[in-house]
């Protein structure tokens, strides 16, 4: 009788499969976007699927690792690590490049006992940052939380509506001059829709 073959491996989740991951929470919002983004990547769809299905089996598996180590595992070593003061706590800022999205980072700051407080995409060092006076120039994918917030402060933030989004409150101009209120969601740190009252 043959022996039976060793049971298959499964396969690494790569940088690839994490921009995969970051794509599909993008979806919701912009799926042309995503879709270009995909054929760029020169993935199926099923291959979206299936890495945001490893990514949560990873999440919610009993034997995860804490979200530094998944991250150092996924993405290797970071491209950079800086001490951050964030008010009386100090953490590590990682950062990772994307080939998706060369001008931009993914950033994980890590506490001092190895938790990760936030991640999501920043802007890269020494990358233009965009210009952003008016609403119109609110555009998805335009910019990141922290550009939002520091180009239109005083910034109010709002309860995301899921895990990995942010909101952001606050008056921007129109392209006429006219002062409007602006709600713009982000997803993984990177702006997906804003919604503008009227005149």
């Amino acid at each position: 009788m043959d022996a039976m073959p060793p049971p298959s491996r499964p396969l690494p989740f790569r940088p690839l499969d994490f921009q995969l991951v970051l794509l599909r929470r993008m979806a919701d919002h912009n799926p042309d976007l995503v879709e270009d983004a995909r054929r760029r990547l020169d993935v199926p769809v099923a291959d979206m699927r299936e890495a945001n299905k490893r990514w949560q089996a990873m999440l919610h598996s009993r034997h995860a690792r804490s979200a530094a180590t998944r991250y150092r595992s996924v993405l290797g070593p970071p491209e950079s690590e800086t001490k951050r003061v964030i008010g009386d706590l100090e953490c590590v800022a990682w950062q990772w490049p994307l080939p998706l999205w060369p001008e931009l980072r993914f950033e994980a700051l890590v506490s001092p006992d190895g938790a990760v407080w936030n991640e999501w995409l920043v802007r890269a060092p020494g990358a233009p940052a965009p210009r952003l006076r008016t609403v119109e120039d609110l555009t998805p994918w335009s910019c990141t939380v922290d550009e939002a917030a520091r180009a239109f402060a005083p910034a109010r933030p709002l309860e995301g509506t899921a895990p990995t989004r942010w909101g952001l409150a606050f008056q921007a101009p129109d392209a006429s001059g006219v002062r409007r209120d602006v709600a713009a969601e982000f997803t993984w740190g990177l702006l997906q829709r804003t919604a503008v009252s009227e005149p």
